[in-house]
């Protein structure tokens, strides 16, 4: 399936890209622009994982460049960097699901305080799945590049869901913004391939269909009595390992 390297850029590389402009984009009104003007409160644990998953995100675009530019060297000692930077994100993302629980409960958001949690754990756990996967696979080209673009597809999540404040009328924006939009990179990537190759990767397929499909269940089970005590009950045991 894999061909030479050619001059024109892979979509990993055009997603990449994408992956950087939507970064930035999605936290300009939440995150960006309240930094800059010291409105934003927030612990330290929230920034540093800030700081790790734009340093993963910037670090898949320059990847792809290094790719691009035939710079394989480069590319491999980069990938020792993101070892460190994928475990960054995977264990800031338990203090910022756990923050975010008591920033609901201070705020009086109740019954639906512990609603978010599952979904961040969960997406921490994929995350480093399949960052471990292309760490496993870093001698199969093909495999190695394909786990890692659904790592950062995954972590690339709250981004484009903070892009409902850009469009407050859009109903629905749990589903459009958090499902339909985030993951319609997959499908792309999808279409791109078996275009351009007449078939879909074994892991961009089975993989993509298993992100999508856990994706979309959440979304159906989110705020369902079961999903609120399984929640609850998640905050509890983050709770109490963070105060042992």
């Amino acid at each position: 399936m894999d061909t030479a390297l050619k001059k024109s850029p892979s979509y990993f590389f055009i997603i990449s890209i994408i992956g950087v402009l939507a970064a930035f984009i999605g936290f300009a009104k939440t995150f960006f622009l309240p930094l800059s003007t010291g409105n934003f409160k927030a612990p330290a644990a929230v920034h540093i994982h800030g700081v790790f998953a734009f340093a993963w995100i910037i670090l898949f675009f320059v990847q792809n460049v290094c790719i691009h530019q035939r710079r394989y060297t480069l590319h491999k000692q980069l990938g020792l960097a993101g070892i460190g930077i994928a475990a960054g994100v995977f264990v800031t993302l338990f203090f910022v699901g756990r923050y975010t629980v008591d920033k609901q409960l201070a705020n009086g958001i109740a019954p639906s305080d512990y609603n978010d949690l599952p979904g961040v754990i969960t997406g921490a756990v994929l995350f480093m799945v399949l960052v471990g996967a292309g760490i496993m696979n870093r001698e199969r080209g093909p495999y190695h590049k394909r786990y890692l673009l659904l790592a950062t597809i995954v972590v690339l999540w709250p981004a484009w869901f903070r892009f409902r404040h850009y469009f407050p009328h859009v109903p629905h924006p749990e589903y459009w913004f958090a499902l339909v939009l985030p993951y319609s990179l997959i499908l792309i990537a999808w279409i791109w391939e078996y275009y351009k190759y007449g078939a879909i990767h074994p892991v961009l397929r089975r993989m993509g269909v298993f992100i999508i499909a856990e994706q979309t269940l959440e979304q159906l089970a989110y705020d369902s009595p079961s999903w609120r005590s399984g929640s609850k009950w998640l905050y509890e045991m983050l709770y109490a390992a963070g105060s042992g």
